[in-house]
């Protein structure tokens, strides 16, 4: 850049000075302004940045305590100073335990539905004689140990031997007895086979192809595809007790429904590193609660729509938008989870990890945490407790812990700022 380009950018930047003190101040507050946008972006990066950390290399869990942000060294004290007047009701009716008193530690008894076989262990005939006067001893009382023994699945083969009868008085047609019904006609499957393969395979998580080769272990053959055909006919034949449930499911007034990513290989119309999705719902009567499973390749608002058909009452659910599509549908009450709720703040207390614990636990995120934790420890108390008995207990101490986050909502929601990790866990 020569001389004369400079004196002109010069001469153009001191013409755009302010030219008053009014003019000047309004200058400085835009540049104040600017700078505190900013800043406020530039808080907003750090928190997105610490909270992907997080989420990649910290811990998944989400369990939260109210000491947990800071050592607790003066739990004592602590609890010491809250008074009489601080103490919760004892709900169960139980005596309080002092806080140096444990309970004494010890291994579970074995289920005495189990078959038992007695070892008996007696003293060698040689040796059966008192050491001081030669005399023979005799029995006079016993000591009891029992062991955990498991054998390795026991294995048969069912023979149906259908006898055939025919008359020795004339020529007359022969009659065999009929074969008992099946799962599976003309198939090696017993119906506790079919048993053993799905509880194997949808309980304890165990694919077909390890179970393939289990059984090889044992001398039994069976494909992996001879396993797949049994297991497409097993779900066929459970359908009508899926239908009997799904009604009783919708007979009642509340249901809880979410859903969640599936990877389905060979799935016709659909790459294999598409998503499906697995929906789950859990109703019906309190003391026998029903829980199904209904896969669909698509997340779309028909899904729940075609699963809740009949319903009426309230819909438990997280925050995604088909949910409202259905209730708008069926005029259904929509329900929040208390977990969704909490997760907002544990991610905003994850995003404040420059912050020490105390600032941590004191901040809005802290506070509201450990006010949402109190819910929980209500839960976890009235969990042994009856439907009505808990539903009492909800409505002495959780409505008031309820009105209190509401109320502390109400006061705190306006400062709180926008489109920060904090300002989403308040909204």
């Amino acid at each position: 850049m020569d001389q004369r380009e400079h004196d002109i950018e010069t001469r153009n930047a001191t013409a755009e000075l302010p030219t008053s003190v009014a003019e000047l101040r309004a200058l400085v507050l835009e540049q104040q302004k600017r700078l505190e946008q900013q800043s406020l972006f530039i808080d907003q990066l750090l928190e997105k940045i610490r909270l992907a950390r997080h989420q990649h290399f910290g811990a998944r869990s989400e369990r939260f305590s109210i000491d947990q942000l800071a050592l607790a060294f003066n739990e004592a004290e602590a609890a010491a100073s809250q008074g009489p007047e601080d103490e919760q009701p004892d709900i169960l009716g139980t005596v309080a335990v002092p806080a140096h008193r444990r309970a004494k530690g010890g291994r579970r008894p074995l289920p005495e539905s189990f078959p038992r076989v007695e070892i008996v262990h007696e003293i060698d005939a040689g040796e059966c004689q008192c050491g001081q006067c030669q005399s023979e001893l005799t029995p006079i009382s016993e000591k009891v140990t029992e062991q955990l023994d498991i054998q390795p699945a026991r294995v048969q083969v069912l023979r149906h031997v259908r006898k055939t009868y025919a008359c020795k008085a004339c020529d007359g047609k022969p009659v065999t007895a009929p074969m008992p019904n099946q799962p599976i006609p003309r198939s090696l499957a017993s119906p506790g086979t079919l048993a053993h393969v799905a509880v194997a395979k949808y309980v304890d998580g165990l694919p077909l192809y390890r179970q393939e080769k289990k059984l090889a272990r044992i001398g039994v053959h069976l494909p992996r595809s001879t396993l797949a055909h049994w297991m497409v006919k097993a779900g066929e034949l459970v359908q009508p007790l899926i239908n009997l449930l799904r009604d009783r499911l919708l007979a009642y007034d509340i249901v809880a429904m979410d859903e969640t990513r599936l990877q389905v290989l060979k799935e016709p119309g659909k790459r294999a590193e598409s998503q499906s999705y697995l929906w789950v719902q859990r109703g019906g009567p309190p003391d026998h609660p029903i829980l199904l499973y209904d896969y669909d390749p698509s997340r779309s608002q028909r899904v729940p729509i075609r699963l809740l058909e009949g319903f009426s009452g309230y819909l438990l659910t997280d925050g995604y938008e088909a949910y409202g599509k259905v209730c708008a549908e069926y005029g259904l009450t929509a329900v929040g989870c208390w977990a969704h709720v909490r997760r907002k703040f544990d991610e905003a207390i994850k995003a404040q990890g420059l912050l020490g614990p105390e600032k941590r636990k004191a901040s809005l995120a802290g506070v509201a945490m450990a006010k949402i934790q109190q819910l929980y420890r209500l839960e976890r108390e009235t969990k042994a407790l009856s439907a009505e008995e808990r539903q009492r207990v909800r409505q002495e101490r959780a409505l008031p812990l309820l009105d209190d986050i509401r109320l502390w909502l109400d006061e705190h929601l306006p400062i709180v700022p926008p489109r920060s990790a904090l300002g989403k866990a308040m909204n």
